[in-house]
């Protein structure tokens, strides 16, 4: 699949560009002060409609709140993200009774709604990095269908496979990341406000429809739960999922870093802004991003793990695991798949030399000993231990595979017949069929299980990959869709106070 075959499939669903990172349907995150504005404009409106406090005096809170905004949004101008220190900007807009707007709140739950809607547009952001990234993965694929590289196990060159199923291997991974975020959303998505410090108040809050004009999908039930136990675990949740794209991101560094420590890598970077020469060594070219990147990727799982350290051990009621350490978390891991996309986009893949080093090794006698099973109904361990005695015949002289005289290969299979009292020692394989065994591209055809190299498989996979980011690129648009609605129903209804 191709490029363009790729953004033509998601151009079927109207959702092309948003996976190229140029669709703005996912808004930049707000700071503090901006969701204090927010939350006061729906408390104004509910307390008003709950009969809390009078329709006039609702007016003048409302033109405090919107003055307040208005001041915070100048350039330069203070923006406080405490409660505390943003109540007085409000009393000297509107006097002291501006202040019932408050009724049935406290600054726990205020800061237990502002982390989960903090946390909600960074984990939409998070989202769009990593469906960027799927699809810039996904048309590198494309292009490397039948493109032979070597794979390795422990450390050792294994078997032969293609560019894009090693590739598809990690959009499998960002894919299961991506329904953890849509998982963990939904857990994310639900409105502490209006639970006062723990256990709601005396005052008539309605806190549906707090939720409704903040955009959540509901309420965090539990008052308790909602400000001194969710605010937990919700918010480490979220840190180890982005922990977790981490350690992947980190495995496909460390592997296309490998490549830059052979004399002939079939994998580099090309020379541009991702990439440094040597301040004294002329010839050398720094893979820059590798750097960059696994030192994200690393700060990303120091971030998770610098939450979980400040949430450990503290009783209900605490700060410390209300802190920003988990925002931090989701940004840095946006920009660590930004700077993935980035490292895909100047990927370059040298077919021949990686076909070459497979050729230069004996990663294809597993093949050989497969052929022989059925083909000839060897069994196979009869066929593993020829094919392992071959291959200690041929590095022993420093062959390559193809330079193996069939006679030699001959020789070796009668040995191994005695060995395991065989009544027909001949190799039953002539010379055509013992060299097309050992063939990278022939093995990687003959492939016939699900989720295997072999190019059909490999194309059909290719669709169903496009087909899940497309699913979940609709998915963050209704969800941001969503947000914007509830935000001009908002906007509305605060209006319609004045």
């Amino acid at each position: 699949m191709t490029t363009t075959q790729l953004a033509t499939l998601l151009l079927g669903a109207g959702l092309a560009a948003f996976a190229w990172g140029q669709d703005k349907a996912v808004k930049p995150a707000h700071d503090n002060f901006y969701w204090l504005g927010e939350l006061n404009k729906a408390s104004t409106v509910m307390v008003v409609e709950q009969g809390i406090v009078p329709r006039e005096l609702g007016a003048k809170i409302a033109t405090g709140v919107a003055r307040v905004i208005e001041d915070g949004d100048q350039p330069g101008a203070r923006r406080p993200g405490d409660y505390l220190q943003y109540e007085p900007l409000l009393i000297a807009q509107s006097g002291p009774d501006a202040t019932r707007m408050h009724s049935g709140r406290s600054r726990q739950d205020i800061l237990s709604t502002t982390r989960r809607v903090m946390l909600r547009e960074r984990t939409l952001e998070l989202l769009q990095a990593i469906a960027s990234a799927r699809a810039k993965l996904l048309a590198t694929a494309g292009q490397n269908v039948e493109t032979i590289v070597p794979a390795y196990t422990n450390g050792v060159q294994a078997q032969p496979t293609t560019f894009a199923h090693y590739l598809l291997a990690f959009v499998a991974a960002f894919d299961r990341d991506a329904e953890r975020l849509r998982q963990a959303y939904a857990r994310l998505n639900l409105s502490p406000l209006g639970s006062a410090a723990l256990g709601t108040s005396s005052f008539p809050v309605n806190r549906e429809r707090l939720a409704e004009l903040l955009g959540f999908d509901g309420v965090a039930e539990n008052s308790y739960d909602a400000n001194q136990v969710a605010t937990m675990d919700v918010s480490a949740e979220l840190a180890n999922i982005a922990s977790i794209s981490a350690l992947t991101v980190g495995a496909l560094v460390q592997d296309i870093h490998t490549q830059y420590h052979q004399t002939e890598p079939w994998l580099l970077i090309q020379a541009g802004e991702l990439t440094r020469v040597s301040s004294i060594m002329p010839q050398k070219r720094n893979p820059n991003i590798l750097n960059t990147l696994r030192l994200q990727a690393s700060t990303v799982m120091g971030d998770a793990a610098t939450y979980a350290f400040q949430a450990h051990n503290t009783t209900p009621g605490m700060p410390d695991y209300k802190r920003e350490a988990s925002q931090k978390t989701l940004e840095d891991a946006t920009e660590m798949f930004r700077q993935l996309a980035a490292l895909m986009e100047n990927l370059v893949v040298f077919r021949e030399r990686a076909l070459a080093e497979v050729n230069a090794e004996y990663s294809t006698t597993t093949e050989l000993a497969d052929v022989l099973q059925r083909e000839a109904d060897v069994p196979f361990r009869i066929g593993h231990h020829f094919a392992s005695e071959l291959v200690d015949f041929g590095r022993n002289r420093k062959l390559k595979p193809a330079e193996i005289p069939y006679a030699e290969a001959v020789r070796i299979y009668a040995e191994a017949g005695k060995k395991f009292a065989l009544q027909d020692s001949k190799l039953p394989l002539d010379e055509a069929r013992f060299r097309s065994s050992l063939s990278p591209e022939g093995m990687v055809r003959s492939s016939k299980g699900t989720g295997g190299p072999q190019p059909s498989e490999v194309r059909r996979m290719l669709a169903n990959e496009a087909k899940r980011l497309a699913d979940d690129i609709a998915w963050a648009h209704e969800r941001q869709a969503k947000l914007d609605a509830a935000r001009s129903r908002l906007d509305a209804a605060f209006t319609q106070l004045f």
